[in-house]
């Protein structure tokens, strides 16, 4: 399962595009966000968040297709990481009667906790700068909606898609360069903070 998980870093990202407009977008729209529009919709402050058309595509959508994207890489650091944890630890708990659900609850995860969140911020610094696979069922809108069935763009998504149409010394060639400055520097500092904890010892330490 390790093996077939890991395969999947290998599909190129619009390849899970194309899956999630012609796969999951029409799931979506048919029956989940319909769903969940009349299951939460009436619900006092949080029901704004599932309210709206069900057209399929929209922010949800787009955070279902990263989360399929960037499971590969969280999945293999979190092999690597949970690898680190002395077997003497684990035999030890073993030892006294503990189940394995005990184990990685008691032991594994209290020693890579740091690691692990360095994991997890490794896979959001990927899901961060994708850009075709959100741009295909993000719906592409230049403003914030305030559903999670709404649709929107991402910074990456909106360069890509207004950059061949923007003149030299333009004001719009700016304000993409801008996005992408600003893209740049959020992706850095997340990497950045991920290989801080990523740091042989890290979950030791902690």
């Amino acid at each position: 399962m390790g093996t077939a998980i890991e395969l999947l870093a290998a599909v190129p990202s619009i390849i899970y595009g194309m899956w999630g407009f012609f796969v999951i977008v029409p799931i979506m729209g048919d029956y989940v966000e319909p769903f969940l529009i009349d299951l939460l919709g009436d619900l006092p402050y949080l029901g704004v968040l599932f309210q709206g058309p069900a057209f399929g595509t929209g922010i949800f959508t787009a955070a279902l297709v990263l989360a399929v994207m960037i499971l590969p890489f969280i999945a293999a650091t979190m092999r690597d990481v949970f690898l680190t944890v002395p077997p003497v630890f684990k035999e030890s708990a073993y030892g006294i009667g503990c189940t394995t659900w005990e184990v990685m609850r008691s032991i594994v995860i209290p020693y890579t906790r740091v690691s692990v969140v360095g994991g997890i911020m490794l896979g959001l610094g990927r899901a961060l700068g994708e850009t075709m696979a959100v741009t295909f069922v993000i719906g592409n809108t230049n403003r914030i909606a305030t559903s999670l069935f709404g649709s929107g763009n991402t910074i990456a998504s909106i360069v890509a898609l207004e950059f061949p149409e923007s003149q030299a010394g333009s004001l719009k060639l700016s304000s993409l360069l801008a996005l992408g400055f600003i893209l740049f520097v959020i992706s850095f500092i997340v990497l950045a903070i991920s290989r801080i904890l990523l740091r042989p010892g890290a979950g030791a330490k902690a």
